[in-house]
């Protein structure tokens, strides 16, 4: 496997960067290398997203263009993994001929002995000088994998969840030396349902991992220098595991299926020796891995925030004061339509709650709230966009992801909700929206003028990387990391290889450095050359001297 090169894309969200980081950690391991140029690969891997319409309509783009690659290398390998893999199965394949390999996300612990057999047969049939037509090159793992896992007892056999285990002590970083910030998952899966939504039927029903295997990870990471974690999960603050209905096998307990509490802001009358909460679970990580300076989480469902979480996080100084809580309408209409399971009475109610714990401005803390917006819904009238104005006005979300509603296959919407709103009228609204929410965010940002914050130190700046001369993809191969390309760009990690290269390439006395408050405000200031090695991954005092958009400029404290 030595000689095989693997070119790796990923398109859509966070728990799909960590899916490809996994499985780039696995395939290193087994002494596979990794390119940056898909033309350089042996294998190209592309880890798909079912989400927005503009993701999926990437990949099918970068298929066609493995076509005539694929006519001139007809030993190189292509698969598709993710959502699109498991939504579409056998009916991508016959799309797009050139697709060697699918593999869903529920099944990922798979890929390694797929891409294997698809390489040798590919060996075998450009030995052999015979057509493709005449062998088969189709490895696949995808429907069933998901209800493999929906249960406690078909849990016994979830060699998933080794995959999560073993990224934490593999001796090869997948995107990059020292690096810092990480994501941990807690839950796989989805138990919602929402109208326009894939990831029910693509990424199956909610799964809690066992909080050992959580904590034991995170420390891991720790031990290995991580200063950010960052847990992962569709509806994350779902977390609850059961311990007396778990299952043991090989001395490893399994995941379970999700049994989520539903009590608004009540505690779970359960909880206790036999449960562990979400809230459990972020006390514990914090008071057991006491070098993990930012704890963070996403996303979390509006209506089962309860209470306790937000008195974890006011008392825990590490976890940060940022929650990313989608609302993606402002019209109980259009809500109900979605399937979302509250109205905007509870929306704004949690808003409120959210505030009224951990909003503390006066001590640097303030807290930071972003969401998702859906414009043009099928049925969204005038009257249901000014709702959901009201709903951004009110809110005051630092950031807000804002879309124009596309119909996605398999989802519910599709099928029994007509798409019935023009284009013109959904991009009008878009425009509409993200004009009030960047006016709104500028004023986030100007508030915070002349206030001072703990800022963990990413390292340096894409403007002092820019700076170097080398574009993004130069500078990723700089950073002697293995590559990974999210979306069709480079992801460059910050480390302290960053530095060197900055410094190897500005004579400059001073160079500007990024961070991010606890609020996941993004800050930029000016350090000296001289301490540049030492600052990133600690946590400095910063002083707010000026605003622009989301980022804010301030000078360093100490």
């Amino acid at each position: 496997m030595g000689s095989r090169t693997i070119y790796l894309e990923t398109f859509g969200c966070q728990m799909n960067e960590l899916d490809s980081e996994l499985v780039a950690g696995q395939l290193a391991n087994l002494g596979y290398r990794f390119t940056d140029r898909a033309d350089r690969a042996d294998v190209v891997l592309y880890n798909t997203c079912s989400v927005r319409e503009n993701a999926e309509q990437k990949v099918w783009s970068r298929l066609g263009d493995l076509k005539k690659t694929k006519a001139v290398n007809p030993g190189l390998v292509v698969g598709v993994l993710g959502c699109m893999a498991e939504r579409d199965g056998a009916g991508l394949m016959d799309r797009m001929p050139v697709v060697d390999v699918m593999c869903g996300p529920s099944e990922l612990d798979k890929l390694p002995a797929l891409i294997d057999n698809a390489v040798r047969t590919r060996e075998s049939l450009v030995t052999a000088d015979l057509p493709a037509s005449e062998i088969s090159a189709k490895e696949s793992a995808l429907q069933g994998g998901a209800s493999r896992r929906s249960g406690t007892l078909a849990a016994a056999g979830d060699s998933l969840e080794y995959l999560d285990l073993s990224r934490s002590v593999s001796p090869i970083d997948p995107v990059g030396s020292a690096r810092r910030s990480a994501y941990v998952r807690i839950t796989r899966g989805c138990n919602k349902f929402c109208t326009y939504c894939v990831v029910p039927f693509t990424r199956g029903a909610e799964i809690h991992r066992p909080p050992a295997h959580i904590i034991e990870e995170c420390q891991r990471l720790a031990d290995t220098g991580v200063t950010e974690i960052t847990l992962l999960g569709q509806t994350v603050n779902h977390y609850r595991f059961e311990h007396d209905s778990a299952v043991e096998v090989d001395g490893m307990t399994q995941p379970q299926k999700g049994r989520a509490f539903r009590g608004g802001h009540r505690r779970d009358p359960l909880a206790g020796d036999r449960v562990t909460t979400f809230a459990d679970l972020l006390y514990e990580i914090h008071e057991r891995v006491p070098s993990v300076s930012r704890l963070r989480f996403v996303t979390s469902y509006p209506r089962d925030f309860g209470d306790d979480v937000l008195e974890v996080i006011r008392d825990c100084p590490r976890i940060c004061r940022y929650l990313h809580v989608p609302a993606q309408s402002g019209s109980d209409r259009i809500l109900s339509l979605m399937n979302r399971g509250y109205s905007v009475g509870e929306y704004d109610e949690f808003v409120h709650r959210a505030r009224e714990a951990l909003d503390q401005p006066e001590i640097g803390r303030p807290l930071m709230i972003s969401g998702d917006i859906i414009v043009g819904f099928p049925t969204e009238t005038d009257e249901d966009f000014a709702e959901t104005v009201s709903l951004v006005e009110r809110s005051r979300y630092k950031s807000c992801f804002i879309f124009k509603y596309s119909p996605r296959p398999g989802t519910v919407a599709i099928d029994k909700i007509p798409d019935d709103i023009p284009d013109d009228i959904k991009r009008s609204r878009n425009n509409a929206l993200l004009s009030i929410q960047n006016r709104i965010s500028d004023e986030i940002g100007r508030e915070q003028i002349g206030r001072t914050f703990d800022i963990l130190i990413e390292g340096p700046s894409q403007r002092a990387l820019k700076a170097t001369g080398l574009s993004s993809r130069d500078a990723h191969r700089a950073l002697g990391g293995v590559q990974l390309t999210i979306g069709g760009e480079s992801a460059i990690r910050q480390s302290s290889d960053a530095v060197s290269m900055v410094l190897e390439h500005s004579d400059d006395d001073m160079v500007q450095f990024s961070g991010r408050t606890d609020g996941d405000q993004i800050v930029l200031f000016d350090v000296a050359r001289d301490d540049a090695r030492e600052l990133p991954g600690s946590i400095r005092r910063v002083r707010i001297e000026r605003s622009s958009g989301l980022s804010l400029f301030g000078s360093l404290l100490d």
